[in-house]
């Protein structure tokens, strides 16, 4: 892993929470050493910390109220969007646990780790998982949302996504029975593919990717299958930039101008104010700074057009967000997204990130976890004065969701697959698969713990989102939904 920088980077706030005592970072043998002796750590830790305990999850662990966390981490965010935030919260235990990421990092710091670390998601949970196209035009399946990325216990990211399963099936009305196998698929098909890379020369783990038109094939009999091939169809038939500038853009005079549409896309308003544009070019300028020689030539064959506030996502509501819109000299669109760059919510837990930047941060984790990643990406400070983070990526470049709303349970369960088997992949580029196989070993022991652990937190999840909905009442927090919009 990347060491950290000599000079003190600025702790994101820890809540205050009492941790259990802080425990001397465990030593394991270098990713260089043999492989009998790695395995033999893996299966020595096992004895140590047994796969059983990751099961654990119970109440009474938690010493912190939620919503607290909830408002600690609304600081800094623009206060009229947070309404909004809480009322897509609101909508149900699912999207709660999509907007709590905060909440479950300060949960899972009080369950046991055997002190394996990785270049972590943070916020890792199904709906972070889909498809989209690479800089070769391959279409690939794989994790697409590292706001919360950093270096934390790899457990973490497992227990969260399978967690996300429990809770998603018993929104969709499945049996308990079929939520915690949706859960208990995830974490086993995570571990087989971790066992899988053990096995592999190292080149050829790191080079490995899930081709997105094949895994559609081998699901082709399953509800929804179909549904991702015709949206795959459409997105590949036209310029997915030309798509997105009829759905967000008008053509005027003497340029175009992207549509306002408030609450969830604006225009700034200090648009009109002097000194403004310059602002706006002077941080597309600290942008472009960060990326690699050639894609500066490229991005230099356009110009910046307009830009605009677009409200995204669950747990990225009230982060300063927005599109800008490029014109390239033939009038070709391209649609760039910045995201305000926050510190992760597992830095008070795991530690500091190695990057004094969340802009960079995010960059390099994603790059780092992903097969291939987005060449646009890029970050910077912004030139106004609240000297807020960003990273930049395209906004839509043929991404590919799985339509979540009309799965049934078999195909939750065959998604769930694929879903641990990419976390593996993401994890590998950053971990010891031979020491961590070793560790998780080749019996259920380590499924049926997750899915323990992914049952209780399900229920821990309802009793949050009840305590929203009781703030809510409360007045406590303000809330709003889309429908009221």
């Amino acid at each position: 892993m990347t060491k950290q920088p000599k000079k003190d980077r600025k702790r994101s706030k820890s809540p205050d929470i009492a941790l259990p005592p802080a425990k001397t970072a465990p030593s394991f043998p270098p990713q260089s050493a043999a492989v009998a002796e790695r395995k033999a750590a893996g299966r020595a830790l096992r004895d140590r910390h047994p796969l059983t305990a990751q099961g654990t999850w119970r109440a009474a662990m938690r010493a912190h109220d939620p919503i607290d966390l909830l408002i600690e981490s609304s600081k800094g965010r623009v206060e009229n969007l947070l309404p909004i935030r809480y009322g897509r919260m609101l909508a149900s235990p699912f999207t709660f646990f999509r907007g709590s990421a905060a909440v479950m990092a300060a949960d899972l710091a009080r369950t046991p780790s055997p002190g394996l670390r990785v270049q972590a998601c943070g916020d890792c949970h199904l709906a972070n998982f889909g498809g989209f196209s690479t800089p070769e035009r391959r279409l690939v399946f794989d994790i697409n949302d590292f706001d919360e990325t950093s270096v934390a216990p790899w457990e973490w990211d497992v227990k969260r996504l399978a967690a996300s399963f429990h809770v998603a099936g018993r929104n969709r009305r499945f049996s308990e029975d079929d939520s915690r196998e949706c859960a208990w698929r995830a974490a086993r098909s995570y571990r087989k593919r971790m066992a899988k890379y053990a096995e592999m020369p190292v080149l050829d783990a790191w080079y490995d990717s899930f081709d997105l038109e094949d895994l559609i094939e081998e699901t082709e009999e399953l509800e929804g299958a179909r549904a991702m091939r015709r949206k795959l169809e459409k997105s590949t038939a036209a310029s997915t930039h030309e798509l997105e500038f009829a759905k967000l853009a008008e053509q005027t005079e003497p340029t175009p101008r992207i549509m306002d549409q408030p609450p969830l896309i604006y225009h700034f308003g200090s648009a009109e104010q002097s000194g403004f544009r310059d602002m706006i070019e002077e941080s597309f300028r600290r942008y472009k700074e960060t990326l690699p020689h050639e894609l500066r030539i490229l991005v230099d064959r356009y110009k910046l057009i307009d830009v605009a506030v677009k409200v995204v996502g669950v747990g990225s509501v009230g982060t300063f967000c927005g599109i800008i819109l490029l014109h390239s000299g033939a009038g070709d669109p391209l649609f760039l997204q910045f995201k305000e760059a926050r510190p992760s919510v597992l830095e008070p837990y795991a530690g500091a990130s190695p990057y004094a930047h969340d802009g960079e941060r995010v960059v390099r984790g994603q790059r780092l976890m992903q097969s291939a990643s987005d060449m646009f990406l890029g970050w910077l400070t912004g030139a106004g004065d609240a000297k807020r983070s960003f990273y930049v990526r395209q906004l839509n470049d043929v991404k590919i969701k799985v339509p979540l709303e009309a799965v049934v349970p078999s195909g939750l369960k065959t998604y769930a697959r694929v879903c641990g088997m990419a976390l593996a992949r993401a994890h590998v580029r950053s971990a010891d698969a031979v020491l961590l196989s070793g560790y998780l070993g080749g019996s259920d022991a380590f499924d049926d713990a997750m899915a323990d652990f992914a049952a209780a937190y399900a229920d821990q999840t309802e009793r949050d989102h009840e305590a929203l909905a009781a703030a809510v009442r409360s007045g406590r927090v303000d809330a709003v939904t889309e429908t009221e919009q």
